[in-house]
């Protein structure tokens, strides 16, 4: 190729070129700012081409060297002595000496779990520290279910849902949930405790406002922590403080003129003290004050109502009044999971957005369809329930008013009995925390040595999480009812109990006296 055909082929690609610049919209206005700024001030077309290239080159760079090492290089045997002095953090806190003396005391049961149990030692005791409060493990019918679906479905979807691990089993027990709550759907997720923990920063974000109780559970916290959102708190089950600081959660928005997603986040039976909202107030204020609420039902749903419903049964409220009411398939129901139940919008706002949801394998079939069936037989046989509650009324009646040392703060109708131990008594003998988890260890060896399986409220978690920095978390003995006992044995049982705290309590109150003569 010679000069003129190499000239002749520059001028036709530069003609090209332009041609297809020229389509670009708004080309036209870039050219004539060019051709405008260049007869005016071509100095100033320079620079801006020079910024240009170095804009450019600057995005295209990486943000490291590339050229030769940016670390400093040492020696074999340097790094051998760097080797030997490091000492990885460990994952966990030390146990301290009391929780080593639980873990080797810790019991372990041999084969199914049941009202009554056998111990690796030989020994059969009665159980009463499982949430098997129907004895619903035991049912020929329900392991019939669930073995007919293990042979069809498998062990597990093996994938997330909405994906590839939804199956129609996992459609039908969502389908259920909200036709047994009455809500427009709901949503199941793997598991129970990852739920609530979920379910708020997926709805809460920063710069949001939620109004929490000072006692809700663990698994609430971890979700607060997550939403980054402003917190409040109001005192434990007191409407008024909660009435109070809405009033002024709405006022500061409305002098600022600023808008955010406002919840109260509540429990319907809570773990750590036992007893329940008050749910037709909560709707009420709620409703006052534009808020929404997220109802942890987790230790409600299955327990109260006519029919397990849940705190919306239990105390008359419709259960779309709640905006989202979060609960537990484990527990009571024998299955696993959690699921989260609303409207249409709430559901499908979580099926993408949720964590523990999308970034989590499906919950396998064979515990959905138990589920559905648990369900099935808590509408059909109500009079479990009331075979519970009768075995309640049997414990409580042995134990709180008979009993000179501890008090029952759960509801009346909770089959989770949290046993505290009584102000007078802790003024009297000066008792710390501390000195009370030791006091309720001893009560449980006590009643195991004599043939009942009880625990204690776990309480140690909690602290340093978001929001126990006033809060006083009680100690407690942890006693739970199942219907699979008979009347006679509930009691017996609880006379046990009540014998096991009498004893530690007075052998404490013996040695402390001969110490002091």
């Amino acid at each position: 190729m010679d000069l003129h055909e190499a000239q002749a082929y520059l001028q036709a690609s530069l003609h090209e070129m332009s041609h297809a610049f020229q389509k670009v919209p708004g080309s036209a206005v870039l050219i004539r700012y060019i051709q405008s700024s260049y007869q005016n001030d071509p100095v100033r077309s320079a620079i801006e081409l020079v910024l240009v290239i170095f804009f450019i080159r600057y995005l295209l760079s990486p943000s490291y060297p590339t050229h030769g090492p940016n670390y400093v290089k040492l020696r074999d045997d340097e790094i051998d002595e760097l080797v030997k002095e490091w000492e990885p953090e460990p994952l966990v806190a030390p146990q301290t000496p009391f929780e080593e003396a639980e873990t080797e005391k810790q019991p372990i049961i041999v084969g199914p779990t049941g009202p009554k149990v056998k111990l690796s030692n030989g020994k059969t005791v009665v159980n009463l520290a499982s949430y098997n409060f129907y004895n619903l493990n035991a049912s020929e019918s329900i392991k019939a279910k669930a073995i007919e679906t293990l042979r069809t479905y498998g062990v597990g979807p093996c994938g997330p849902p909405q994906f590839y691990g939804t199956q129609d089993v996992h459609m039908n027990t969502e389908h259920d949930i909200a036709t047994f709550l009455g809500t427009q759907g709901s949503i199941v997720y793997s598991h129970a405790f990852s739920t609530i923990s979920s379910v708020i920063p997926t709805f809460c974000k920063r710069g949001d406002v939620i109004v929490a109780d000072k006692m809700v559970n663990y698994s609430i916290r971890k979700g607060l922590e997550a939403s980054r959102s402003n917190i409040r708190w109001y005192e434990h089950n007191d409407m008024e403080d909660l009435e109070r600081i809405l009033k002024k959660v709405a006022e500061e928005q409305q002098a600022k003129r600023v808008v955010t997603r406002r919840f109260i986040v509540t429990e319907g039976l809570f773990e750590m003290v036992g007893d329940c909202s008050n749910l037709p107030k909560l709707v009420e204020l709620k409703e006052r004050y534009k808020f929404r609420i997220a109802l942890d039902e987790t230790w409600s749903f299955g327990v109260l109502g006519r029919n397990g419903r849940g705190l919306t049964e239990a105390q008359n409220v419709d259960a779309e009044a709640v905006d989202m009411i979060i609960g537990s398939l484990a527990g009571p129901l024998c299955a696993a999971g959690g699921f989260c139940a609303g409207s249409k919008d709430v559901v499908r706002h979580q099926r993408i957005n949720a964590a523990s949801y999308t970034y989590s394998a499906a919950l396998p079939a064979m515990a959905a369809v138990t589920a559905s069936e648990t369900l099935t037989v808590l509408q059909c046989n109500p009079e479990i329930l009331h075979q519970c509650r009768e075995n309640i009324r049997a414990m409580r009646a042995q134990l709180d008013p008979r009993s000179d040392w501890v008090q029952c703060t759960s509801d009346p109708e909770n089959p989770v009995m949290l046993l505290a131990f009584k102000v007078e008594v802790i003024k009297s003998r000066q008792l710390t925390n501390e000195d009370q988890e030791r006091l309720l260890l001893e009560i449980v060896d006590e009643a195991l040595a004599n043939g009942v399986l009880v625990t204690r409220l776990k309480s140690i978690p909690l602290i340093g999480s978001i929001g126990t920095e006033n809060v006083n978390i009680k100690p407690a003995l942890k006693i739970c009812i199942t219907s699979g006992l008979s009347k006679k044995e509930v009691e017996k049982a609880g006379v046990t109990i009540r014998h096991a705290i009498t004893k530690i309590m007075t052998r404490k109150t013996n040695r402390q006296s001969s110490l002091a003569a």
